[in-house]
């Protein structure tokens, strides 16, 4: 697979400073029952990488330390982690928000029959990848049958109160198809609640709409389709300086399989280390309650991505 890694490390994007750690999004391993296209960690179905108990203790505990309020556990399916629930368990008896970035079609894997209402139960916040409300789209990026395992998926959490009972909040994720920048946010919500509500009656909180990112798996189809420095170029053209104070790197800590930090998730998948350092700051290494508060994020071309157009971020356009 083609690599844009080497063609995005030397930028001219603004700099930025770090101003604190509100949250600690853990990826917790690339096991996942989905390989869709636009996929940045090239997860599927033949990835191994878990996250251990070992480091998930490292997590609670560093989430003590440094006073963090929310835990946004993705992956891969984070799901599929023997871990996950018992971490769930934990972050919410202490208090901590937990937000589940769910692929939906999970909820009817094997081993995963009671998953819908154990997030009901904990309260946990669910973010659901639905890239399109058109089946056709849907199929193009996640690959066949994946729609309707979706909307019976959101049917499910619905009965279970998801997007009704304001305690169990349900985000849906849109993505576009191919090399372009997502549409406005508030109006595309639109269309998301009145399709899904007419077609299947279902309901859901908020629409976040997210920018593919030019690296990993969408990288090389940018680069094997010869459309990357196309796609850099709407990128950049697109950069709105209005967008940098709510980028979340600001204050979001990336903490891979292993335990080690980054400043976002995107920097996690090119390797590219918290304090641009020699090597790569583990969880251990913040045990001692030191703050990142003041210290510069580390940069790339992909960080357009972010700041192109209406801004993205995992809460969508900024």
């Amino acid at each position: 697979m083609q690599d844009t890694r080497p063609l995005l490390l030397e930028s001219d994007f603004p700099p930025l400073v770090r101003q604190g750690v509100e949250t600690l999004q853990l990826n917790l391993g690339y096991l996942c029952n989905l390989s869709c296209v636009h996929c940045h960690v090239n997860a599927g179905p033949n990835r191994s990488e878990q996250m251990s108990a070992e480091t998930v203790d490292l997590v609670l505990e560093v989430a003590r330390r440094l006073e963090v309020h929310t835990l946004d556990l993705t992956g891969g399916a984070p799901e599929l982690n023997a871990e996950f629930r018992r971490l769930v368990r934990a972050a919410r008896a202490r208090g901590l928000k937990v937000i589940d970035r769910c692929n939906l079609t999970v909820l009817f894997e094997p081993g995963q029959e009671s998953l819908a209402e154990f997030l009901a139960e904990q309260g946990v916040e669910v973010t659901a990848s639905l890239p399109c409300y058109l089946e056709e789209n849907v199929q193009e990026q996640r690959g066949k049958g994946v729609y309707d395992s979706s909307i019976r998926a959101i049917r499910k959490l619905n009965g279970l109160g998801y997007g009704r009972d304001p305690r169990l909040q349900l985000n849906l994720v849109y993505n576009p198809v191919g090399p372009v920048l997502p549409p406005p946010q508030q109006a595309l919500e639109a269309d998301y609640k009145r399709e899904l509500s007419q077609r299947f009656g279902i309901h859901f909180n908020q629409l976040f709409t997210i920018t593919n990112m030019p690296i990993s798996r969408f990288g090389a189809v940018l680069l094997s389709q010869g459309k990357y420095t196309e796609y850099m170029a709407l990128l950049r053209d697109n950069f709105s300086a209005g967008n940098l104070p709510g980028l979340m790197c600001k204050s979001l800590l990336s903490v891979d399989w292993q335990g080690h930090v980054y400043d976002c998730d995107f920097n996690q998948m090119l390797e590219l280390p918290v304090l641009a350092s020699d090597s790569r700051l583990h969880l251990r290494d913040l045990l001692d309650g030191r703050s990142l508060a003041g210290q510069a994020i580390v940069t790339g071309e992909h960080c357009y991505g972010c700041t192109a157009g209406q801004g993205s971020s995992c809460g969508g356009a900024l």
